[in-house]
């Protein structure tokens, strides 16, 4: 079961009350004004257009990455009588670029930081949750398809969290732009299945045997799912994938590479031309030169064929695979494109210079939804017993480590510099150092090496 099961006791229903009286108000007026309130209005907010028209572009989203591309839709034609099947070279730079921008930005673990016990207690939950992977997942898909959800519940005494498919999640909002209700539908073995997430409470219904029942209802300790997305200039709701400002690029070199290829094959077989007169008879002897032609003073013979300009095919493409690297903001260096050695600290910066830029931006989508998160595991702490003040929690921020190569001589030998100007602490030297990845252990390590000088340097005097 994934949904934590309570009593409808005293405290709980004022715990879930609290300030949840205006969002259920809200929905109930929606459901009312919009579906008359029905009791199956769900399933008409799942077959609105907009919603089928927003499926319908994540479901393209999921061919296209899977490997249905325009090229392959290539018609065959006729070819010097015979039937023709063009080439249909398939470019799987998406996935490519989709995995560069997730790892650089949470390819390092993020680090947690304010006070040591609220701290200690959320680095628990992240790693029994097993957060730092569901975080590369949440990312994943805000770039495929522009948003996702997720919604935090209890697992007997572990907080877990369960992500939505942005094909299988409908997000209801008011007016406003407020969340409302969610809700997750899919089918299986021609059987519906409808989770409805109020602020209250999980619903779960199903048409098996052919008529909608409710099957399940819980309370629902963390409120609403969180949606994830990215900036979209037509929605401040829904996200925009990337790959709709690549898969025209990416369309455009599929189809150059593999027409220049087939030109390449068509091309190899030239025509032959003779020019003047052929003199009568059999020719050369063919066991003195291996057969020839016998052509007449002033004639000439030659194969013709077209010559491929290559020059124009190079230009071309590589422009095009300029634009793609320039639009995802990926560094030609981290594609291979570009020879680079020796390089400086503020040189490698300058080649990633726009790659820190899109994980920026793709760190605040990430940060949003990671602080509605530590909100909500707030509350399930609560109920397991362990309470943080305002003042403690509000310390708790986290910190993303970028994935950017490093000099890292450069940067111990500046650790060092500082160190020897008493201007930087243990830790902070520590949480730079490039080959530590564990700033508390190896504060306790230290410690401990301290402690066994000490004690060797007690063991000496005393001896002496």
């Amino acid at each position: 079961m994934w949904i934590f099961e309570v009593r409808f006791n005293r405290e709980l229903s004022l715990f879930i009350c609290k300030g949840g009286i205006e969002l259920t108000d809200k929905l109930e007026q929606y459901i009312k004004s919009k579906y008359d309130s029905a009791s199956d209005w769900f399933i008409e907010e799942v077959q609105s257009i907009s919603n089928q028209q927003r499926v319908q572009d994540v479901m393209a989203k999921k061919n296209y990455l899977n490997g249905d591309h325009k090229i392959k839709q290539s018609p065959s034609y006729k070819y010097n009588g015979k039937e023709f099947h063009p080439r249909k070279i398939v470019l799987n730079y998406a996935k490519t670029l989709l995995s560069f921008q997730q790892n650089y930005l949470l390819g390092n673990a993020i680090t947690f930081t304010g006070n040591e016990d609220v701290v200690k207690e959320f680095l628990r939950v992240n790693k029994q949750g097993k957060y730092n992977r569901l975080n590369q997942k949440i990312l994943g898909s805000i770039l495929k398809y522009g948003q996702v959800a997720e919604y935090v519940y209890l697992d007997g005494k572990v907080i877990k969290s369960k992500l939505i498919d942005a094909s299988e999640g409908y997000p209801v909002y008011d007016n406003e732009n407020n969340l409302i209700a969610f809700i997750e539908a899919y089918m299986s073995d021609g059987i519906s299945y409808y989770t409805v997430f109020t602020d209250k409470y999980v619903e779960k219904y199903n048409n098996d045997g052919g008529t909608l029942k409710l099957i399940d209802r819980k309370v629902s300790l963390s409120g609403l799912p969180i949606v994830y997305h990215n900036d979209n200039e037509l929605s401040d709701v829904e996200g925009r994938s990337e790959l709709d400002d690549w898969i025209e690029i990416l369309d455009s070199m599929e189809d150059l590479i593999s027409k220049y290829t087939d030109s390449f094959y068509k091309f190899m077989n030239p025509i032959p031309v003779a020019i003047g007169q052929q003199l009568k008879g059999d020719g050369l002897p063919s066991n003195l030169v291996g057969g020839g032609l016998t052509l007449d003073d002033g004639s000439d013979f030659k194969f013709e064929g077209n010559k491929l300009d290559y020059k124009s095919f190079e230009t071309i493409y590589k422009t095009l695979l300029q634009a793609l690297l320039d639009t995802s903001s990926t560094p030609a260096v981290s594609m291979n494109k570009t020879d680079v050695s020796n390089l400086s600290e503020v040189s490698i910066r300058l080649l990633f210079s726009l790659a820190n830029v899109k994980a920026g931006l793709n760190e605040q989508y990430i940060r949003e939804g990671i602080e509605q998160r530590n909100e909500k595991i707030r509350q399930l702490l609560s109920l397991q017993g362990t309470t943080f003040d305002d003042e403690s929690f509000d310390t708790l921020d986290f910190v993303f480590h970028y994935n950017m190569p490093s000099n890292d001589k450069e940067t111990i030998e500046n650790l060092e510099k500082l160190e020897g100007m008493g201007a930087i602490s243990l830790e902070t030297i520590l949480a730079k150092n490039p080959y530590v990845n564990d700033v508390a252990t190896e504060l306790k390590r230290l410690a401990s090496v301290d402690v066994d000088m000490r004690n060797d340097e007690d063991n000496k005097v005393d001896n002496s």
